[in-house]
């Protein structure tokens, strides 16, 4: 058999090349390393009082988080896919970030001018950004482990996907022990955080995803 006939058959009986779904990648990376942030979230930090669960502080966090991390993933899933625009889910991302900002500017606009300094920064302000970074960084492994299977050809954009998702998770996490219920805080405080990540993980992107 000439070696020609031998390469067309085997390709011919290989059948389509398997497909991996990005859900099957990114939701076990990104319950892995929350469970990490979490386990020292309530190791160092421990959670806020249940009363405040009665507020609205908590579940603006919460909800800011989860959907940024939705439009994040969904950023992460167009630019792990050769060819696949994403303009779309980076306007999903920037809108639920300008949507959280709004609601920061009319909720300061709307506080007596004395308690103004206290709702954007708290008791916190210099540790929230931080934190965020550091508890993303299991998430992020997972995340560029995640991002590794497909096939990304804009480094640096995925990287940053990478970073932004892990960062609303790692803030997820965080708002379940920040005890800041002002969303003048949230809005700069945590998004300042989540920015963070993206600008680490479009750093390292070109690093880590080039294959």
């Amino acid at each position: 058999m000439k070696t020609d006939d031998l390469i067309t058959m085997i390709a011919n009986q290989a059948g389509p090349a398997p497909k991996v779904s990005v859900m099957s990648r990114l939701v076990p990376a990104a319950v892995a390393g929350g469970l990490i942030a979490a386990a020292i979230v309530l190791g160092i930090l421990g959670l806020i009082p249940s009363e405040m669960f009665s507020e609205s502080g908590p579940w603006i966090k919460i909800g800011y988080a989860s959907a940024l991390a939705i439009s994040a993933g969904w950023l992460f899933a167009r630019l792990g896919r050769p060819g696949a625009s994403g303009k779309q889910a980076t306007s999903a991302v920037v809108g639920v970030v300008s949507i959280m900002l709004m609601a920061g500017i009319l909720s300061y606009l709307g506080t007596p001018v004395s308690e103004r300094a206290s709702a954007l920064l708290g008791h916190s302000w210099l540790v929230c950004p931080w934190a965020i970074l550091a508890l993303s960084l299991p998430v992020m492994a997972g995340s560029f482990w995640a991002m590794r299977g497909f096939a990304p050809t804009k480094l640096v954009s995925s990287g940053a996907a990478c970073g932004l998702f892990s960062g609303a998770v790692a803030a997820l996490v965080y708002a379940l022990a920040c005890t800041e219920p002002a969303a003048p805080f949230i809005a700069v405080w945590y998004t300042l955080g989540i920015a963070l990540c993206g600008v680490l993980g479009a750093v390292l992107g070109p690093k880590l995803l080039r294959w």
